[in-house]
């Protein structure tokens, strides 16, 4: 299938860098939210990562006012109904993302692909909730997309051989690497990612380590761009917990264990970045940790 419009739904950190990927790329995207401010607020920040890749002359001007011309927003999702492509990247709740999916559904093309930004949730459950399980699939991106080379694609246990072909194909004009996931909890990165993550928060837990103790030994000991600790604030560490919950449940082996300290944190509302708490303070001018 020849993929030309894309429709994205979720306008949040995830959505607004996925539809800058593909607007860049020549694809024209439709953007949903159920939040007007949310829409906004997604094509000033693409506007603004579009104008700083000019200023490194990552592109010119003229590729960034194209790409800005092709992001069109709309508050009802059934206008997605006549893209080719869909990518649905709301919050990382299966019921929230079956929900849409089945108000989708009645109002799509039969030839249209449809696919969800999940980290960790099963694709073929989600796959068997819609009319075209066989058009169905994982399409992963990380965080932040238009810096992060990889995209996992995840089949279902449905998912047809020309599904698959056509988002590799896709993913190949994005100018990104796709690497292949069988429908296991996590996927590939975060099967490895989160445990890791949640190793470091239970070393904390059990006073093995402070938290500015336990990132410097990643940094300089593994030599990793972020600590994890830093990491899981700037992935969120509600996303966190979710995943490592979906592990759990999904593999039924008490490795998978969500450290008591992450529970504790999410809990409080300190969810990282996003919230300027997390294992560290963003409220003042430099990052303070806070254990």
């Amino acid at each position: 299938m020849d993929v030309k419009s894309v429709g994205v739904i979720g306008a949040g950190q995830m959505g607004n860098g996925i539809a800058h990927v593909f607007a860049l790329a020549g694809y024209e995207v439709l953007m949903t939210d159920i939040s007007h401010d949310a829409l906004e607020a997604a094509l000033r920040l693409i506007d603004g990562n579009l104008e700083r890749q000019v200023s490194r002359d990552k592109i010119s001007e003229e590729e960034r006012a194209g790409a800005m011309a092709r992001i069109r927003t709309t508050m009802t999702l059934a206008d997605l109904g006549a893209t080719d492509l869909v990518i649905e990247a709301a919050t990382e709740r299966e019921t929230v993302k079956t929900a849409i999916f089945e108000d989708l559904v009645p109002h799509l093309k039969p030839e249209t692909i449809l696919t969800s930004n999940t980290s960790s949730i099963s694709i073929t459950r989600l796959a068997s909730r819609t009319d075209r399980p066989e058009k169905f699939m994982g399409f992963h991106f990380m965080n932040p997309v238009p810096v992060m080379q990889l995209v996992e694609l995840i089949r279902g246990i449905a998912t047809d051989e020309d599904t698959y072909r056509t988002c590799v194909g896709v993913v190949e004009k994005l100018g990104k690497t796709a690497a292949s996931a069988e429908d296991f909890p996590a996927f590939i990165v975060n099967r490895i990612l989160m445990p890791m993550i949640n190793e470091a928060v239970y070393t904390l837990y059990e006073g093995v380590g402070s938290v500015q103790s336990i990132d410097s030994a990643m940094k300089l000991g593994t030599n990793h761009p972020m600590g994890p600790l830093e990491l899981a604030d700037f992935i969120g560490l509600d996303t966190c917990l979710a995943i490592m919950n979906v592990l759990h449940d999904g593999l039924a082996d008490t490795k998978y264990r969500p450290c008591p300290l992450l529970t504790k944190y999410v809990e409080a509302g300190w969810l990282g970045r996003k919230t300027q708490r997390g294992f560290y303070d963003y409220r003042g001018e430099t990052p303070v940790p806070t254990r």
